[in-house]
């Protein structure tokens, strides 16, 4: 009787550390998943930061295209102008010879 009665306190215990494993498991577990979500609530702060970042790297591409159309606009109209005052100089010339020729 009493290697039964041994062998049944060492079932009880043996059941007691399972149980007190199981809780601290179940306790890590939940550590677990708080941290789990903690991660994923920072990888969507993180995602929709970079999908807003990239929203305004394209908004500044496109900015910058123009600008540097402006830019090309400003060079083409300057060259246009320069020539226009050098074919009212040549006039000028033209009307001084035919001047001088009369």
């Amino acid at each position: 009787m009493a290697s039964l009665s041994s062998q049944m306190n060492i079932i009880v215990e043996k059941t007691k550390n399972l149980i007190q494993m199981c809780e601290a498991l179940q306790e890590e577990n939940d550590l677990l998943k708080l941290e789990l979500q903690s991660v994923q609530v920072a990888f969507e702060t993180s995602s929709d930061k970079v999908q807003q970042l990239e929203d305004k790297l394209k908004v500044m591409t496109v900015a910058k295209s123009l600008e540097e159309s402006d830019i090309d606009k400003v060079a083409i109209n300057e060259k246009t102008l320069d020539t226009k005052q050098k074919i009212n100089d040549f006039v000028r010339e033209i009307d001084k010879c035919i001047n001088l020729l009369k």
